[in-house]
């Protein structure tokens, strides 16, 4: 029964992890969350820029950016290190845990998965910072790239082209830089089953409930909305004369 429950809480938290995000990617689409509203502000940056002569600041606005996207693609690689020397000490680090006061000692083989799929995620989270990096990269050759102000063979329908462009890869960016972070979350939750499969069971559920509630009802997406117009007010002139008419 062990190695079934075992394969169960495997399952269950590939289908968190996978369910929530197709859930969260066809949400998206109808209902507001951190997703679809920074990419809102991130058009509307571009859009800004081409309206300055001098774009230093955007510049290291995106050098910022991708800096944390290097950090995190930095430290992957340290964790996949440590992971990869833990396998070849297997048996010493088991007979470590042994003699902690909690969870239960598997086989070396189940630890040896466990171990395997925290590397695996570290080496997914990896592949997505440093996408996310190049992306970060390809902004700023787009806004070394962007018409000045006084270049008058741009068109206005040019401009706002360029500046849906500009944005869309910035937010490509961006969602890379958000799908590996939710990646530590889900490793955290792998930690717990070190302890216990139903533990683990557990954590990846609540990894799921803190991701909803932080990209669909908190705090913060309430303050990035309240800060755009998203229906504009008919004028006040106009809605005099029809009310008189």
């Amino acid at each position: 029964m062990g190695i079934y429950l075992e394969l169960i809480a495997l399952v269950w938290f590939l289908v968190c992890w996978l369910g929530y995000t197709e859930y969260s990617k066809r949400k998206a689409n109808d209902r507001p969350c951190l997703s679809n509203t920074l990419d809102l502000y991130r058009e509307d940056w571009m859009r800004v820029m081409l309206r300055r002569d001098n774009r230093i600041s955007d510049a290291s606005v995106v050098g910022n950016l991708e800096r944390n996207g290097a950090f995190f693609a930095s430290s992957c690689l340290l964790i996949v290190a440590g992971i990869i020397t833990a396998l070849g000490y297997t048996q010493e680090v088991m007979e470590v845990f042994s003699t902690m006061p909690f969870g239960t000692l598997p086989s070396r083989e189940v630890w040896e998965m466990r171990m395997l799929v925290l590397m695996m995620i570290f080496i997914y989270a990896f592949f997505k910072f440093t996408w996310s990096m190049r992306m970060y990269n390809f902004v700023a050759v787009l806004i070394g790239s962007a018409p000045l102000t006084t270049d008058t063979k741009a068109s206005p329908a040019s401009r706002e082209a360029f500046a849906r462009s500009a944005g869309q890869v910035c937010n490509m960016a961006g969602d890379a830089f958000n799908l590996g972070l939710r990646s530590y979350y889900y490793a955290l939750a792998v930690v717990s089953w070190f302890i216990h499969p139903v533990v683990f069971m557990a954590a990846s559920t609540l990894v799921v409930i803190v991701l909803y509630r932080r990209e669909f009802r908190s705090a913060a997406l309430l303050a990035l909305r309240s800060g755009k117009v998203f229906e504009e007010p008919a004028p006040k002139q106009e809605t005099d004369k029809e009310t008189q008419s």
